[in-house]
Protein backbone atom coordinates (compact mmCIF):
# COMPACT_ATOMS: atom_id res chain seq x y z
CA UNK A 1 0.00 0.00 0.00
CA UNK A 2 2.68 2.42 1.07
CA UNK A 3 4.91 1.36 -1.80
CA UNK A 4 2.32 1.95 -4.44
CA UNK A 5 1.53 5.42 -3.08
CA UNK A 6 5.21 6.43 -3.26
CA UNK A 7 5.50 5.12 -6.79
CA UNK A 8 2.49 7.16 -7.90
CA UNK A 9 3.88 10.29 -6.19
CA UNK A 10 7.30 10.03 -7.83
CA UNK A 11 5.70 9.19 -11.13
CA UNK A 12 3.59 12.40 -11.14
CA UNK A 13 6.59 14.54 -10.16
CA UNK A 14 8.63 13.04 -12.96
CA UNK A 15 5.94 13.60 -15.51
CA UNK A 16 5.59 17.24 -14.42
CA UNK A 17 9.34 17.79 -14.68
CA UNK A 18 9.37 16.09 -18.05
CA UNK A 19 6.57 18.24 -19.36
CA UNK A 20 8.41 21.42 -18.28
CA UNK A 21 11.58 20.26 -19.99
CA UNK A 22 9.67 19.37 -23.14
CA UNK A 23 7.94 22.71 -23.23
CA UNK A 24 11.19 24.57 -22.67
CA UNK A 25 11.13 28.29 -23.36
CA UNK A 26 7.68 28.12 -25.00
CA UNK A 27 6.03 28.24 -21.53
CA UNK A 28 7.25 31.87 -21.17
CA UNK A 29 6.20 32.78 -24.71
CA UNK A 30 4.39 35.91 -23.68
CA UNK A 31 7.50 37.52 -22.23
CA UNK A 32 9.61 36.36 -25.15
CA UNK A 33 7.12 37.62 -27.64
CA UNK A 34 7.15 41.02 -25.97
CA UNK A 35 10.93 41.11 -26.10
CA UNK A 36 10.93 40.03 -29.72
CA UNK A 37 8.41 42.76 -30.72
CA UNK A 38 10.46 45.35 -28.91
CA UNK A 39 13.70 44.18 -30.49
CA UNK A 40 12.18 43.84 -33.93
CA UNK A 41 10.71 47.38 -33.78
CA UNK A 42 7.83 46.68 -36.17
CA UNK A 43 5.17 48.08 -33.81
CA UNK A 44 7.19 51.21 -32.98
CA UNK A 45 7.99 51.81 -36.66
CA UNK A 46 4.28 51.96 -37.45
CA UNK A 47 3.72 54.42 -34.63
CA UNK A 48 6.58 56.66 -35.78
CA UNK A 49 5.21 56.59 -39.35
CA UNK A 50 1.88 57.85 -38.05
CA UNK A 51 3.59 60.69 -36.22
CA UNK A 52 5.50 61.70 -39.36
CA UNK A 53 2.32 61.75 -41.44
CA UNK A 54 0.58 63.82 -38.78
CA UNK A 55 3.48 66.28 -38.71
CA UNK A 56 3.40 66.61 -42.48
CA UNK A 57 -0.33 67.35 -42.38
CA UNK A 58 0.20 69.96 -39.68
CA UNK A 59 2.93 71.66 -41.70
CA UNK A 60 0.79 71.61 -44.84
CA UNK A 61 -2.18 73.04 -42.96
CA UNK A 62 -0.02 75.83 -41.51
CA UNK A 63 1.41 76.63 -44.94
CA UNK A 64 -2.06 76.82 -46.47
CA UNK A 65 -3.28 78.92 -43.57
CA UNK A 66 -0.44 81.42 -43.98
CA UNK A 67 -0.91 81.51 -47.76
CA UNK A 68 -4.64 82.23 -47.66
CA UNK A 69 -4.21 84.67 -44.78
CA UNK A 70 -1.76 86.68 -46.89
CA UNK A 71 -4.02 86.56 -49.95
CA UNK A 72 -7.04 87.63 -47.93
CA UNK A 73 -5.15 90.50 -46.30
CA UNK A 74 -3.89 91.74 -49.66
CA UNK A 75 -7.32 91.51 -51.30
CA UNK A 76 -8.94 93.28 -48.37
CA UNK A 77 -6.36 96.05 -48.47
CA UNK A 78 -6.87 96.60 -52.20
CA UNK A 79 -10.66 96.62 -51.83
CA UNK A 80 -10.43 99.09 -48.94
CA UNK A 81 -8.24 101.44 -50.94
CA UNK A 82 -10.58 101.30 -53.91
CA UNK A 83 -13.63 101.98 -51.74
CA UNK A 84 -11.92 104.89 -49.98
CA UNK A 85 -10.72 106.35 -53.28
CA UNK A 86 -14.20 106.11 -54.79
CA UNK A 87 -15.79 107.74 -51.76
CA UNK A 88 -13.21 110.52 -51.81
CA UNK A 89 -13.83 111.08 -55.51
CA UNK A 90 -17.59 111.30 -54.98
CA UNK A 91 -17.21 113.86 -52.20
CA UNK A 92 -14.63 115.87 -54.14
CA UNK A 93 -16.76 115.86 -57.27
CA UNK A 94 -19.78 117.25 -55.41
CA UNK A 95 -17.64 119.95 -53.85
CA UNK A 96 -15.84 121.03 -57.00
CA UNK A 97 -18.11 120.52 -59.99
CA UNK A 98 -20.11 123.75 -59.57
CA UNK A 99 -17.02 125.76 -58.65
CA UNK A 100 -15.27 124.54 -61.77
CA UNK A 101 -18.30 125.31 -63.91
CA UNK A 102 -18.64 128.85 -62.56
CA UNK A 103 -14.93 129.57 -62.75
CA UNK A 104 -14.94 128.33 -66.34
CA UNK A 105 -17.70 130.83 -67.13
CA UNK A 106 -15.65 133.65 -65.63
CA UNK A 107 -12.61 132.80 -67.73
CA UNK A 108 -14.58 132.09 -70.89
CA UNK A 109 -16.89 135.12 -70.88
CA UNK A 110 -14.19 137.65 -69.99
CA UNK A 111 -11.78 136.17 -72.55
CA UNK A 112 -14.40 136.27 -75.30
CA UNK A 113 -15.28 139.85 -74.48
CA UNK A 114 -11.64 140.89 -74.40
CA UNK A 115 -11.09 139.56 -77.94
CA UNK A 116 -13.84 141.71 -79.42
CA UNK A 117 -13.11 145.02 -81.18
CA UNK A 118 -13.51 148.12 -79.03
CA UNK A 119 -16.56 149.32 -81.03
CA UNK A 120 -18.39 146.05 -80.33
CA UNK A 121 -17.35 146.13 -76.67
CA UNK A 122 -18.90 149.56 -76.30
CA UNK A 123 -22.16 148.33 -77.81
CA UNK A 124 -22.33 145.27 -75.55
CA UNK A 125 -21.14 147.05 -72.39
CA UNK A 126 -22.28 150.65 -72.51
CA UNK A 127 -20.84 151.90 -69.22
CA UNK A 128 -17.07 152.55 -69.27
CA UNK A 129 -16.83 151.62 -65.62
CA UNK A 130 -18.30 148.20 -66.33
CA UNK A 131 -15.88 147.69 -69.22
CA UNK A 132 -13.04 148.38 -66.79
CA UNK A 133 -14.49 145.88 -64.36
CA UNK A 134 -14.71 143.30 -67.13
CA UNK A 135 -11.09 143.95 -68.03
CA UNK A 136 -9.92 143.65 -64.40
CA UNK A 137 -11.86 140.40 -64.00
CA UNK A 138 -10.33 139.06 -67.18
CA UNK A 139 -6.81 139.95 -66.06
CA UNK A 140 -7.26 138.19 -62.73
CA UNK A 141 -8.82 135.09 -64.31
CA UNK A 142 -5.95 134.78 -66.77
CA UNK A 143 -3.33 135.33 -64.08
CA UNK A 144 -4.38 132.14 -62.26
CA UNK A 145 -3.16 128.88 -63.72
CA UNK A 146 -5.15 125.68 -63.36
CA UNK A 147 -2.96 124.51 -60.46
CA UNK A 148 -3.27 127.87 -58.72
CA UNK A 149 -7.05 127.78 -59.14
CA UNK A 150 -7.15 124.36 -57.50
CA UNK A 151 -5.03 125.65 -54.64
CA UNK A 152 -7.39 128.62 -54.15
CA UNK A 153 -10.32 126.22 -54.10
CA UNK A 154 -8.58 124.01 -51.54
CA UNK A 155 -7.86 127.01 -49.30
CA UNK A 156 -11.51 128.01 -49.54
CA UNK A 157 -12.60 124.55 -48.40
CA UNK A 158 -10.19 124.51 -45.46
CA UNK A 159 -11.18 128.02 -44.39
CA UNK A 160 -14.87 127.18 -44.58
CA UNK A 161 -14.39 123.94 -42.64
CA UNK A 162 -12.40 125.71 -39.94
CA UNK A 163 -15.09 128.36 -39.59
CA UNK A 164 -17.81 125.74 -39.28
CA UNK A 165 -15.89 123.84 -36.60
CA UNK A 166 -15.16 126.97 -34.58
CA UNK A 167 -18.82 127.97 -34.68
CA UNK A 168 -19.98 124.38 -34.00
CA UNK A 169 -22.31 124.62 -36.96
CA UNK A 170 -23.07 121.55 -39.04
CA UNK A 171 -22.28 121.91 -42.70
CA UNK A 172 -25.50 122.22 -44.67
CA UNK A 173 -23.98 122.99 -48.08
CA UNK A 174 -20.70 122.51 -49.88
CA UNK A 175 -18.24 125.30 -50.56
CA UNK A 176 -18.79 124.73 -54.27
CA UNK A 177 -22.37 125.98 -53.95
CA UNK A 178 -21.46 129.03 -51.89
CA UNK A 179 -20.44 132.46 -53.17
CA UNK A 180 -18.47 133.03 -49.97
CA UNK A 181 -15.41 131.40 -51.55
CA UNK A 182 -12.89 133.51 -53.45
CA UNK A 183 -13.70 131.88 -56.78
CA UNK A 184 -17.39 132.22 -56.02
CA UNK A 185 -17.01 135.96 -55.45
CA UNK A 186 -15.55 136.41 -58.93
CA UNK A 187 -18.48 134.52 -60.39
CA UNK A 188 -20.76 136.86 -58.49
CA UNK A 189 -18.89 139.80 -60.02
CA UNK A 190 -19.50 138.35 -63.48
CA UNK A 191 -23.20 137.92 -62.77
CA UNK A 192 -23.43 141.51 -61.63
CA UNK A 193 -21.74 142.81 -64.79
CA UNK A 194 -23.95 140.69 -67.05
CA UNK A 195 -27.09 141.91 -65.30
CA UNK A 196 -25.98 145.51 -65.81
CA UNK A 197 -25.32 144.92 -69.51
CA UNK A 198 -28.64 144.04 -71.19
CA UNK A 199 -26.97 143.59 -74.56
CA UNK A 200 -25.10 140.54 -73.20
CA UNK A 201 -27.32 137.52 -73.45
CA UNK A 202 -25.69 134.67 -71.57
CA UNK A 203 -27.03 131.39 -70.30
CA UNK A 204 -25.18 131.04 -66.98
CA UNK A 205 -27.33 128.53 -65.10
CA UNK A 206 -26.05 124.95 -64.88
CA UNK A 207 -28.57 122.45 -66.24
Amino acid sequence: MGGSFAEELYSSVGNSRLSNEELGPSSSGNNCDGDELHDDGSVWDGFSDGLEKSSELDREWQRRHDQFHTIGYRDGLIAGKEAAAQEGFNVGFKQSVMVGYKWGLVRGVTSALDCLPNELKEKLVEKPKNRERFYALHEYAQSLSTIESIEVFRDDILANRSMEQSDNVAATSHVGNSDCSLLGKYFGELQSLVNESPALELHMAAD
